[in-house]
């Protein structure tokens, strides 16, 4: 072939691969691309026009090209997308998938199948199992019968040539003879016995860095001490002795009298004692056998649970934990927090006197009355019948007033025993009768102010205020003026009042019963009132009229409660035997609880100047511990117990009902179940 027919073959070549492709393109495009197409107006609207413009100026040539393209077969899908074998997620975001060979886009195919026209397609198609996709060019290809065979030869792991034979038998190229002449007669080369000088250089580098240590030899591993060895065998090994976490094999216990051939008697069950021995489990048996008398040893039989207990003996040393734990070596006393020695704790009440000094203290009781008794003299100063069983009785804490609160059935009855000073009466009265105001309180329709009269009048009752339901507890407020009441139900949330005495009215802080209130008190600084229900204590901003903390005291009942003088502690007795002493400002879990009672515990208290507090018990015991506070809040509380005061005598498993200390000396006043209230200086 000339020069000449090579370029006109090759212009014939160009015109077939840039016209015929490029009209077939376009009729492909407007037969998948439509109106509804995503991408029908992307396509660059010059191509068309170039197009034509090819053809009109080939019109020539055409006539060859049909002529000669009969003659090329040229597979066009396989170079129609030029991009090469890359990702093909590159092309995710835009609408064409590849370009041609004149650089063209080529548009992704229209594909609007879902999973229902997948499904369908699948049910209706023949082919469609054998139908796979191309990325490159977006098409569903339909392989043929060999090219499933192909892929199925492939997938077993089989040549894909069928008529490849993969056992064809090998040709010995060289002859297992050995021949008369070489089949080389090359002379050796110089270099081949004349040594090295490049590995004479390297020798001598790793000589010197063998010398100065930066290159070790390998250690040569001593197979003489042996890769296995016994786990359980005896301690003198020399083996187990360089292992470092061995750890002997638990020792079996040394047979007793009772394993003997010939036991004692005492060993020897008796007919009742091997009855219960086989009713009983075997894991509960304390000897897994029987033991039995036999005159010499030639009769003694053979064991009947040998094997049992030799693979007991093995499961034992097979389910030994192989762990080392290190024991750590620890003084029990120093485990013990050093406290200080209680005498150096003094003072505090240690003996039963029975001669009450310094001043009156109140006694209540089920026979109606109310005794004053002076403690210097031991004499009762005088009685108040109020006819009824007296529940609770307080003293009014501001040293200005000589008044006294009463509490029985349903009446809670304010006394002024004239016991004191003319100032101090005078005061009382003032704050009695002194001013008066009618104002309407939510809650005051169902608490009524009445004033004592005639009899009552000359024994010292001054009023009277009448409650809805039966009143278990008084508690006065720092400055005298108020008073608190309780009422514990669980159907009502009239549970509890607070009164005002100088102006005669009452009030209910509490529209929702928020459960079954045990006791109150009030805040000896701040504005805050203490509401103890029966697992939680509610703290109450009265000016704010909101709760600000509510203590948890983990326990079952809370029985009673007492205010630290300075305000920022708590405790609390329970029915389950626990004291908790709370710390306001570290949490709202009890900072200690103490469990040094037996039974319940009736009453705790504080005392006002020394770092005292003590808790009652059905148990017929006192204790008293010291609990110091420090201005520090770093600094935790000190509480000691020291000393535990007994006297009362039980009766229906009733003790001590409660306690109070001496406002001014370290002496301490407990009543108790047996009619008797005893001091303690």
């Amino acid at each position: 072939m000339s020069l000449t027919d090579f370029k006109s073959l090759f212009h014939l070549q160009i015109f077939v691969f840039n016209s015929k492709p490029a009209v077939e393109e376009l009729e492909d495009e407007d037969l998948s691309d439509s109106e509804d197409s995503v991408y029908s107006g992307l396509e660059d609207s010059g191509s068309d026009s170039e197009d034509d413009e090819e053809q009109g100026s080939h019109e020539d040539d055409n006539v060859e090209a049909e002529s000669v393209r009969s003659q090329i077969e040229f597979d066009l899908s396989d170079i129609r997308n030029t991009v090469g074998n890359i990702p093909m997620e590159w092309y995710k975001d835009f609408p064409h998938i590849g370009y041609d060979l004149d650089g063209k886009k080529i548009y992704k195919p229209i594909r609007n199948k879902d999973e229902l026209d997948d499904f369908l397609d699948k049910m209706e198609n023949p082919d469609y199992w054998r139908t796979i996709h191309d990325k490159q060019t977006g098409n569903d290809i339909v392989l043929s019968d060999e090219q499933v065979e192909l892929v199925n030869r492939l997938q077993r792991g089989q040549f894909g040539d069928v008529n490849f034979n993969e056992y064809q038998p090998s040709v010995d190229f060289f002859s297992k003879d050995v021949m008369l002449h070489p089949v080389t007669n090359r002379p050796a080369d110089k270099r081949s016995f004349i040594p090295s000088l490049i590995e004479k250089e390297k020798v001598s580098k790793l000589v010197h860095a063998i010398k100065m240590g930066w290159i070790k030899p390998r250690r040569v591993e001593d197979d003489s001490r042996g890769r296995y060895y016994n786990l359980w065998a005896s301690e003198d090994s020399s083996i187990l002795a360089k292992h470092r976490m061995h750890l002997p094999a638990p020792k079996i216990s040394l047979p007793g009298h009772q394993e003997s051939y010939n036991p004692p008697p005492e060993y020897l069950f008796t007919d009742e004692e091997r009855a219960l021995w086989e009713q009983q489990d075997p894991s509960d048996r304390k000897l897994p056998f029987v033991p039995m008398k036999f005159s010499s040893l030639r009769q003694v039989p053979a064991f009947p649970r040998f094997i049992h207990e030799r693979f007991e003996r093995c499961l034992d040393l097979y389910l030994c934990p192989r762990q080392r734990k290190l024991r750590v070596n620890v003084n029990p006393e120093d485990l013990i927090p050093k406290l200080p020695k209680p005498k150096d704790l003094q003072p505090f009440p240690t003996t039963q006197s029975l001669v009450h000094t310094s001043q009156k203290c109140p006694h209540r009781s089920d026979d109606g009355s109310v005794r004053f008794w002076e403690v210097c003299s031991s004499r009762c100063m005088k009685t108040v019948q109020v006819g009824g069983v007296v529940k609770s009785v307080a003293w009014n804490p501001n040293p200005s007033f000589c008044l006294l609160a009463v509490a029985l059935d349903s009446v809670v009855l304010i006394l002024s025993p004239c016991l004191a000073d003319r100032q101090v009466i005078s005061s009382s009265e003032r704050l009695l009768f002194g001013q008066q105001e009618a104002e309407s309180v939510e809650g005051a329709a169902s608490v009524t102010w009445v004033e004592a009269e005639g009899d009552e009048l000359n024994q010292g009752i001054r009023l009277k205020i009448q409650h809805p339901k039966a009143v278990h507890q008084v508690a006065w407020h720092a400055k005298g003026d108020y008073l608190a009441s309780v009422m514990p139900d669980h159907s009502s949330h009239l549970q509890v009042f607070i009164h005002q005495v100088s102006r005669r009215r009452s009030q209910n802080p509490f529209r929702r019963n928020k459960g079954l209130v045990q006791c109150v008190s009030f805040h000896p600084v701040r504005p805050y009132f203490f509401v103890a229900t029966q697992r939680s204590v509610r703290i109450y901003n009265l000016i704010k009229q909101e709760m600000t903390k509510k203590l948890q005291a983990n326990s079952k009942w809370i029985s009673s409660m007492a205010v630290h003088p300075g305000g920022d502690h708590v405790i609390c007795g329970s029915y389950d035997c626990r004291l908790s002493w709370f710390d306001l400002d570290l949490s709202t879990k009890p900072y200690k609880m103490l469990r040094h009672h037996k039974k319940a515990v009736r009453g705790v208290a504080y005392h006002r100047v020394y770092p005292l507090f003590a808790s009652a018990s059905d148990d017929g015991s006192v204790i008293v511990c010291h609990g110091t506070v420090y201005n520090d809040l770093l600094q935790n509380p000190l509480i000691v117990p020291v000393k535990v005061l007994r006297g009362h005598v039980i009766s229906h498993d009733l003790g001590v009902l409660d306690v109070t200390f001496h406002p001014t000396q370290p002496w301490i006043f407990s009543s108790g179940a047996d009619a008797t209230i005893r001091l303690f200086t």
